[in-house]
């Protein structure tokens, strides 16, 4: 009997032990990772950006979201509009001014939860060498284990509206629209386990 009874307090442990896992620190996997940015070319069209190359780190833990934290650099060496040449514009002092300011950076500051796997995320957002609070809607996609690389992954979605001109990036405003719409999505592999697979990240 009272081995019984210890089997079952063990069981009970390791119960409460899943049940209350450690916070998982992930690295956001590049080829996994697209950060849209559009805009609107003087009423005529709605062009869309990729700021890709994303280097970052995301602390996350499904039993307490909120104790989330998120850590983004994204290069503007990797810019990309799928036109070359205004990729080049884009980086030119009047816009983006790459050479001085070669990243775009986002840390987050608070998470607060938004309902069923939805969170606002608010972080500091660097453009241009200017400094703001951004909040993004965040959708959680799935926690899990990744069915081909075997270690814990998560995706998410995020979405965000800001003007650039807060950022000193006002170029052509208001015929070029100040407003610029976010649209993100990631996935992130279990920091050790991405190390060991790709040699790099923590």
């Amino acid at each position: 009997m009272r081995k019984i009874a210890y089997l079952a307090l063990a069981s009970l442990l390791a119960t409460g032990t899943a049940l209350h896992a450690a916070p998982v620190t992930y690295t956001l996997d590049p080829g996994h990772t697209m950060v849209l940015f559009s805009w609107n070319h003087f009423g005529f069209s709605n062009p869309t950006a990729d700021l890709g190359g994303v280097q970052g780190t995301l602390v996350y833990d499904p039993a307490a979201p909120t104790k989330a934290t998120v850590d983004v650099t994204l290069p503007l060496s990797a810019l990309d509009t799928h036109v070359p040449a205004l990729d080049e514009h884009l980086k030119k002092p009047d816009f983006f001014d790459a050479e001085k300011y070669p990243t775009v950076t986002f840390k987050s500051t608070k998470v607060a939860a938004a309902g069923k796997d939805k969170l606002k995320v608010t972080g500091d957002l660097t453009v241009h060498g200017v400094t703001k609070p951004v909040t993004l809607d965040v959708t959680v996609n799935k926690v899990g284990d990744h069915p081909m690389l075997k270690a814990p992954a998560v995706g998410f979605n995020a979405t965000a509206t800001i003007k650039r001109s807060d950022f000193g990036v006002g170029a052509y405003v208001p015929a070029v629209s100040d407003e610029i719409k976010i649209s993100i999505t990631t996935e992130g592999l279990e920091a050790a386990a991405y190390k060991e697979k790709f040699g790099k990240g923590k």
